[in-house]
């Protein structure tokens, strides 16, 4: 693993370079998994478009241009009355058509000299018109959200599916980063790096990127041919590292997914899953090569008890150590500039300024006021760190807790505090990433741990057990109940007292990955 971090961009629009340089530009919590795999998709169409899918000539350069599609936006989510008018012209084609196109004339938002008549022509009658758009809105992704129509996104069918996030005025548009908060930027770079990105694509190809399948014509019949459709070019995104093991992973996880025999569609939300996963570990295990912790990371998981055990007690000690770790690492970041030879020859408090400007781009010119009032570098060095730790809480601090709770790895189920508890959806995705047609259950159960650092067992758990923590007992229950749950789920089938099968319904032979 090459730990060296990649030089910052010369041009940087954030008040502080401190979360950007440990993580990358950058992991959002108000972005949530599936959000952030839209993105990434968005990404991904425009580069494959241009004939560089996962390509990368020189670290951190992206430049992309994703769709806004603002006719397919306006008739799905911008279309109040579609219903009604369905409704009550039901045997009057024409004047439906006519009353639609008034109403939509007035309501549409950021199309300059709209136009829809082009519909009239593609739909036999104006209830199959409304009926597919009716159908398409029910495959919108987080269905039950609050948010604007201009944020609201269909299930990714194909391409004709992707557009960016935008803000929408009248007869303009600019693009959000609410969002899509650049953290599916990321995840392309963490994939294009992997160096397994032809793989990936290939396989998407078959789906999300096939622009013949039936249900991505369907889409494309909403919007006109000609409709101007690309926003303009994205730039800025920055991951610190060229090579981590991290990337491979999680395209490992990907490509076990994506080469199993789970119908084109289905393998999606287990994607989104797995890639959930993936970046919380990104995330914990960068704060942790900051902090200097070279141990695994761990995960204590609690199968879900009736009762409290000493196992919910482990869990919630895992997740709240993991919720501190990264203001633990800014703080550090910020602080190992007072072990280099150049604060060591710092004088004065404008030194000290200049110094922090060239390391961390703190504080900025029009901020340097602020800083002046420092009584001395060290008290200098205390405003950075509350500073940036301010900065700090509003987003990535609270990646961690957000995503965990999003992918069903964390919960509150049966208790007051969080703690590491995964659902039935995120066990699916790991024995379909896990387990190639069938496992025995103790094997599994050392897989996840050796692969994400799950402990669940008493195998896994020996460090702890004999530390006094817990009990061989405890931990032999906890797994005890995993296996109830999988053969709940029907992924695991018992042979005899000494024997059980974790088993993948959709599995393929390991040599089929290589």
């Amino acid at each position: 693993m090459n730990n060296e971090r990649l030089p910052r961009p010369t041009k940087i629009d954030a008040d502080m370079w401190v979360d950007e340089a440990i993580w990358g530009h950058r992991l959002y919590d108000e972005q949530t998994p599936w959000l952030c795999f839209m993105e990434f998709l968005n990404v991904l169409q425009s580069e494959f478009e241009e004939g560089r899918a996962f390509s990368e000539t020189e670290p951190n350069k992206l430049a992309y241009s994703p769709k806004s599609r603002l006719y397919l936006r306006n008739i799905l989510f911008n279309n109040p009355q579609l219903t009604l008018i369905s409704s009550k012209y039901r045997y009057d084609d024409k004047e439906a058509w006519l009353q639609w196109y008034e109403v939509m004339g007035k309501g549409q938002a950021g199309i300059i000299n709209a136009d829809f008549n082009y519909l009239e022509g593609r739909f036999a009658n104006f209830v199959d018109f409304a009926s597919v758009v009716q159908f398409l809105r029910e495959t919108t992704i987080e269905g039950e959200n609050n948010k604007r129509w201009s944020s609201q996104f269909i299930f990714p069918y194909g391409p004709d599916c992707l557009y960016e996030d935008l803000k929408v005025k009248d007869n303009g548009f600019t693009n959000d980063r609410r969002f899509f908060g650049r953290t599916g930027e990321l995840l392309y770079l963490m994939l294009t790096r992997s160096g397994k990105g032809s793989q990936i694509i290939s396989s998407l190809q078959k789906s999300v990127l096939n622009p013949l399948n039936k249900f991505n014509r369907l889409v494309a019949a909403l919007e006109p041919k000609d409709a101007l459709s690309s926003s303009p070019i994205r730039t800025g995104v920055y991951l610190p590292y060229q090579k981590l093991n991290d990337y491979k992973l999680l395209a490992d996880d990907w490509l076990r997914l994506l080469k199993s025999n789970i119908p084109n569609y289905d393998v999606i939300p287990h994607l989104v899953n797995m890639t959930g996963l993936h970046l919380l570990m990104y995330s914990l295990n960068r704060a942790k090569f900051i902090l200097g912790d070279t141990n695994k990371l761990t995960f204590i998981l609690e199968i879900v008890s009736p009762k409290k055990t000493i196992i919910r007690d482990l869990s919630s000690g895992s997740f709240i150590e993991h919720n501190n770790m990264s203001r633990r690492a800014v703080e550090a970041y910020i602080r190992q500039v007072v072990n280099t030879e150049a604060w060591k020859q710092v004088t004065d408090i404008h030194e000290a300024i200049a110094l922090l400007q060239h390391e961390y781009a703190w504080p900025r010119d029009n901020k340097e006021s602020e800083a002046e009032s420092a009584n001395s570098p060290d008290d200098l060095i205390n405003k950075f760190v509350n500073a940036a730790m301010n900065r700090h809480k509003q987003h990535v601090d609270k990646f961690h807790g957000v995503w965990g709770k999003e992918i069903g790895l964390s919960s509150r189920r049966g208790a007051r505090r969080l703690r590491y508890a995964p659902q039935d959806m995120l066990l699916k995705s790991l024995v379909l990433c896990v387990v190639p047609e069938r496992m025995e259950f103790q094997d599994f159960l050392d897989k996840l741990y050796e692969k994400y650092g799950f402990i669940i067992g008493d195998k896994q758990a020996l460090e702890l057990t004999e530390a006094g923590r817990a009990d061989l007992e405890a931990f032999s229950d906890n797994a005890r109940r995993l296996e109830q749950r999988l053969a709940s789920m029907g992924l695991l089938r018992r042979l005899s007292d000494a024997c059980a099968y974790v088993e993948n319904p959709f599995g393929i032979q390991e040599e089929t990955l290589s």
